[in-house]
């Protein structure tokens, strides 16, 4: 699946994913005009990317030269040794992951209520635990920290998606890695090879 029109599952799909994720790569356009790319804790709330940090920094200083950004998530499922088909060549080695690329235009959040709403939902996926008093700006205790914070608010534009689980593989070497990942038995192996099912173009063909 690597496409920038999704039907309404795939949009779910792409959503949980980024609601789930919490580390991703910021693109910039750095003043000597080449790509700068700053790593960073994200939050996706109600259809956009947030991020937050110092109000001050070579990255702040691109978005106010240029707000137009790109935003690269991924998560790797497993690593696929060249012997899991091959038992002499390198060639099939691979790996199967998830990976979400957006487009869009960044701006810093002045509301002060706004920016507790955005770094309360930071928190709530960061900590859901909870153990903290709910953030409100007009708290004498988060007031300051909630002025003196960066927020930033990407306004995604356009998504690219690509979910890499063996899908150009014939039915019988898909089975065979399926059959290897659940022998290997490492913590995403039994997801992946589920996962290699539910995204195999037989498999869903088979379903309709």
């Amino acid at each position: 699946m690597r496409r920038k029109e999704f039907s309404m599952e795939e949009e779910q799909e792409i959503r949980l994913f980024l609601e789930r994720q919490s580390f991703g790569y910021l693109g910039t356009i750095g003043p000597d005009g080449w790509p700068s790319i700053t790593p960073l804790n994200f939050v996706f709330y109600q259809g956009n990317l947030y991020f937050h940090g110092s109000k001050i920094g070579q990255k702040m200083a691109n978005l106010q030269a240029d707000p137009r950004v790109t935003f690269a998530v991924a998560e790797e499922y497993a690593l696929i040794p060249s012997y899991f088909s091959d038992p002499q060549y390198a060639c099939p080695a691979t790996a199967f992951y998830k990976s979400v690329l957006l487009k869009g235009t960044a701006r810093s959040i002045d509301d002060l209520s706004r920016k507790a709403e955005v770094l309360g939902a930071f928190m709530k996926k960061l900590q859901p635990e909870g153990g903290y008093v709910e953030l409100n700006a007009e708290d004498p205790g988060y007031a300051a920290p909630v002025k003196g914070v960066a927020v930033v608010e990407i306004a995604v534009s356009e998504i690219t998606a690509k979910f890499k689980f063996g899908q150009n593989l014939k039915e019988k070497k898909r089975e065979n890695i399926q059959t290897r990942l659940q022998e290997r038995g490492l913590s995403k192996d039994a997801e992946t090879a589920e996962l290699m099912s539910r995204y195999c173009p037989y498999h869903q063909a088979g379903e309709k």
